[in-house]
């Protein structure tokens, strides 16, 4: 219980964070036509910000379901690979099952906090860190479903930009620390204003627009700031 209790402690500032952006969300269900409690099932089987967003979004406009699939799918890949890293850092005596359940819970902050331990981290730790920000991303997509109808306009649309505040917050450090880094954000947000405002172009449908520009971004950064270890060897 030490364990569970260290964790919870560690997921509190995550739980606030995700109650901010989740409340967003909830509000965008709502004008959209998502029943309150269909958005809360939706937020407590995903805990996934960017993949949830990006999906209802698509439902809305009609996507087809494989532009759906695929959006999703690779905006959340990244979850697979912070779980294989994690790996590293579990304490051996986990059983498949605990880690098969541990890892829904696998979020960017929560990976960012488990791998700086500096010990190994067990069941008790994962699931202690994962019950606040899973409660804050559920009870603020609750509230925001149910008040959508009772708040002002003026405060409705601060809360939308919580979300983009959030990746703010997580891309700047990093570019602000690597060239690299930041010139393929500069990369992505010129692919992404093109498909967005070119003729013809524009009329491709979000989905696609978000998975060439990742892909196309990602592999250009790869060529031309390829990894120092990969070059010598």
């Amino acid at each position: 219980m030490n364990h569970y209790f260290y964790g919870v402690k560690k997921g509190l500032p995550i739980g606030l964070g995700y109650f901010a952006v989740s409340f967003a969300f909830g509000v965008m269900c709502v004008n959209g036509g998502i029943s309150p409690l269909m958005a809360t099932i939706i937020s407590f089987t995903n805990l996934t910000s960017a993949g949830q967003f990006a999906g209802v979004k698509l439902i809305f406009q009609v996507a087809s379901l494989v532009e759906v699939f695929l959006t999703v799918l690779l905006i959340n890949l990244r979850y697979a690979l912070m779980s294989l890293s994690l790996t590293q850092k579990i304490d051996s005596s986990m059983t498949r099952l605990q880690r098969l359940i541990c890892s829904f819970g696998i979020t960017d902050e929560i990976f960012a906090v488990a791998i700086t331990e500096d010990k190994k981290v067990n069941t008790s730790y994962l699931l202690g860190l994962t019950t606040l920000p899973l409660l804050g991303w559920t009870l603020g997509t609750l509230l925001g479903a149910v008040g959508a109808n009772f708040l002002s306009d003026r405060f409705l649309t601060a809360m939308n930009i919580a979300l983009y505040a959030m990746f703010i917050a997580i891309v700047v450090p990093d570019a602000k620390k690597s060239k690299n880094v930041f010139l393929v954000c500069l990369m992505a947000i010129a692919l992404s204003l093109f498909f967005e405002y070119v003729p013809y172009v524009k009329e491709i449908g979000l989905g696609f627009k978000i998975i060439i520009s990742t892909i196309l971004s990602c592999v250009i950064g790869a060529l031309i700031f390829p990894r120092k270890e990969m070059v010598n060897e």
